[in-house]
């Protein structure tokens, strides 16, 4: 039998964690589908557009070649995702281990009979330490102000 498994992800400034979440999943199953949250949904979820486009970050997952395919997340119950793609395990950093949503998600996939399978989460890179980062960045010296200064 044939283990389809699906890692989703908001995959926004792409990093080494999520690299190595797309990268482990795909040693734990025989075909891997990347679920990449559309902009709308991270919206509903996290309260903030991505700095990538959907279409993007769809090519970027997409461009990785342990994953075999790309499914653009537009649903906010990862169940009703399961019913549209179908797939045996669903894996997670280990940071939703424990947490209310990680609770669900178990609660939800064990009626079905869906895994969820979770591995370590990249503590020294993420999305949100990179936006923070840029944010600095931007607050610091604003890439105007750089420009106009060099062509006066």
């Amino acid at each position: 039998m044939t283990v389809i498994g699906y890692a989703p992800g908001a995959y926004d400034l792409f990093h080494v964690g999520h690299l190595n979440i797309l990268k482990h999943a795909a040693q734990h199953c025989d075909r891997l589908i990347a679920g990449v949250v559309s902009d709308e949904m991270l919206v509903l979820s996290k309260g903030r557009a991505p700095v990538i486009p959907l279409a993007e970050r769809m090519e970027i997952v997409r461009s990785l070649r342990f994953v075999d395919a790309v499914h653009a997340e537009a649903v906010p119950e990862k169940i009703d995702t399961w019913r549209e793609v179908g797939f045996d395990v669903l894996f997670k950093g280990d940071d939703w281990r424990g947490t209310p949503k990680g609770e669900k998600l178990e609660r939800d996939f064990a009626e079905v009979g869906v895994r969820v399978h979770y591995f370590p989460y990249t503590m020294h890179t993420s999305s949100t330490l990179l936006r923070k980062a840029l944010a600095a960045i931007d607050a610091q010296e604003p890439m105007g102000r750089v420009i106009r200064a060099r062509t006066s």
